[in-house]
């Protein structure tokens, strides 16, 4: 396993050989990679339906094909100072067994697999393109045996995870709140969760995958608030982390 700094230089490098492996993946050259990344975010939000919307996760099992691993590749490529600052956060908190929720392209669950603080990520998606380019990857990448990929929660047949990754993920969900009263279940006094959000659809409607709902919200934040302590971390980034209430 390598160390943080190393695993750090290794993303800010090459996003750990992201470009390489989406030319492979969908086997492309790099003209082909160039049109897949230009205009990814317009193009995803494009794919949007709306209000006539009625499941959210249809959106990202049905609708999305390749096209969010398209916009989550843009932005890892154009924003990896940003990213690599919420990778040193993990690297700070994370620990032996590690849920990666809605991982995406999996640049967080598989920096926690090279960790030697790390035993296990279960990484968590409900896309299946997502889950089978993050595979693919950690293949490439020689850390394979340190991921289980599942589609759920439920599917990682674990009752309680030391740390728990969710970023990026909790403005795509119709009910937030819901999903942290689970992670607060599988979570230990101990463990930690690295939240972030963005309850906005922009100004020019590019999120419209984005909840901005007042109520949806609200109960977010209190439930949020009754149920966990944040812990300070000194990295200047919008995440944040957290641990139970006793």
């Amino acid at each position: 396993m390598k160390n943080n700094s190393l695993i750090l230089k290794e993303f800010l490098n090459n996003a750990f050989n992201l470009k390489s492996h989406l030319m492979e993946f969908f086997s492309m050259n790099e003209c082909d990679l160039d049109r897949f990344l230009k205009n990814a975010k317009m193009n995803l939000a494009n794919l949007h339906p709306g209000e006539a919307l009625s499941d959210v996760s249809d959106f990202y099992t049905e609708i999305v094909g390749d096209g969010h691993v398209a916009d989550l590749a843009a932005w890892h490529i154009t924003s990896k100072d940003y990213i690599a600052n919420t990778l040193k956060l993990q690297q700070r908190f994370s620990r032996d067994l590690v849920l990666d929720f809605g991982g995406g392209i999996g640049t967080h669950a598989l920096a926690n697999a090279m960790s030697s603080q790390v035993e296990h990520v279960f990484f968590v998606d409900i896309n299946e393109t997502n889950r089978k380019f993050v595979q693919y990857r950690a293949k490439e990448l020689g850390i394979e045996k340190k991921l289980t990929f599942c589609k759920t929660i439920k599917d990682a047949k674990i009752s309680k995870f030391d740390t728990v990754v969710c970023l990026d993920v909790l403005e795509h969900l119709a009910d937030p709140a819901s999903q942290i009263e689970i992670f607060y279940k599988i979570m230990n006094l101990t463990s930690i969760a690295l939240f972030n959000w963005y309850f906005y659809k922009g100004e020019k409607n590019e999120y419209p995958f984005h909840i901005d709902d007042v109520q949806i919200i609200e109960r977010f934040f209190d439930t949020l608030q009754s149920n966990f302590l944040e812990v300070f971390h000194p990295i200047l980034i919008t995440a944040r982390a957290y641990k139970k209430i006793r």
